[in-house]
């Protein structure tokens, strides 16, 4: 981590940041961090870039869509951007189209090469990896990706993975799991350069009581008690990662580096039920949640969720709910939430294309 600057040298010079944004990047880990800058800035809300300052870049002025649609243009190219003291690399969307081209991985590089500090936001940290700048440094990731990252980068080790924070300064590299986070990463960062009253003022007029330390857990996945053993984590997250085909336990054990006996002993010990039964209630519990929240038919949801066919979805169901499939849509009503899914459309946003 930098040292503090001086007061003094604080007051004579901006800071700088540079920010990238990725196709289909986050609007959300976006617009939190720079709206941080903007109030950190300056006096009051007249948000003139006084203290910092900040722009958006690109490899070309072509306009960046984010994932919600809207679009922005960049303010400046990669060859006519000075110098930053900090680079933001923005991502969002991985399975979407491309994400960073070699125009902009090597400037990443180039920024490496430089005193800037790096940060990646959301998947932008997929891209900072690429391009082969955190060798040596601990990396966060969001826990929803982290076997997205694991699969890209066979190479990486674990151990240097965090994916139960919110954020990781390491150096001169920061890592972030992005959403609301971004603007807990961008208070953490102008603390380094700001007095605190400066920052806290503008976490107010966000409305945010009080920002996030770097070591304050990610939200747990559904389901998941703080307290739940990481193997058993890492066991759930997969099975809701391979919803629509299960995982037998040799495969399971397997991603986890335990034998299937010792994975058996864990997961009852941690949940009272077997591996198999559990990722059958994760089936079924996506299966409640697309029968109240879409229009997708039985036989499409039983295929979506790992059933053979409709019949066998119904008989598992009546089990699970003690009705069959088309009556709990009915009692239950489309626009209603499912006790035990609840919020699952919020925690896997786009799961469906991945099952």
């Amino acid at each position: 981590m930098h040292p503090l600057p001086s007061t003094e040298t604080t007051s004579k010079q901006r800071i700088r940041f540079g920010i990238i944004l990725l196709p289909n990047f986050t609007l959300t880990a976006f617009s939190g961090f720079v709206d941080l800058l903007r109030l950190s800035a300056d006096e009051g809300d007249f948000s003139k870039p006084v203290r910092c300052s900040w722009s958006v870049i690109g490899e070309t002025l072509a306009p960046v869509r984010a994932s919600c649609g809207i679009q922005i243009t960049p303010w400046e190219t990669f060859d006519n951007a000075e110098p930053f003291d900090y680079v933001v690399v923005v991502g969002g969307l991985l399975h979407s189209g491309p994400a960073a081209n070699d125009a902009t991985l090597a400037f990443i590089r180039r920024a490496a090469a430089t005193d800037a500090t790096l940060v990646g936001m959301c998947t932008g940290v997929f891209s900072l990896m690429r391009a082969g700048v955190l060798e040596g440094h601990r990396i966060c990731v969001s826990w929803f990706h982290y076997w997205d990252f694991i699969e890209r980068f066979p190479s990486v080790d674990e151990k240097t993975l965090v994916a139960d924070r919110l954020f990781v300064i390491d150096r001169r590299r920061i890592t972030c799991s992005g959403g609301r986070a971004s603007i807990d990463v961008a208070a953490a960062i102008l603390l380094r350069h700001f007095e605190t009253a400066t920052v806290q003022k503008a976490l107010r007029i966000l409305l945010v009581d009080d920002m996030q330390k770097g070591n304050a857990p990610q939200p747990h996945p559904p389901g998941l008690a703080p307290a739940t053993h990481p193997k058993v984590k890492r066991a759930i997250l997969l099975m809701e990662q391979h919803v629509g085909r299960s995982l037998s336990l040799d495969e399971l054990a397997g991603k986890l580096d335990l034998s299937p006996r010792q994975l058996e002993r864990l997961f009852k010990a941690e949940t009272g039920k077997a591996p198999q039964a559990y990722a059958k209630q994760v089936r079924l519990r996506t299966a409640a949640w697309l029968l109240t929240s879409s229009d997708k038919t039985v036989a499409d949801i039983a295929s979506s969720c790992g059933f053979s066919d409709a019949s066998h979805l119904g008989r598992e169901f009546r089990k699970q709910f003690g009705l069959p499939p088309m009556m709990y849509r009915e009692q239950r009503g489309t626009a209603e939430a499912v006790d035990d899914g609840a919020g699952y459309d919020e925690t896997f946003p786009g799961r469906a294309q991945a099952i």
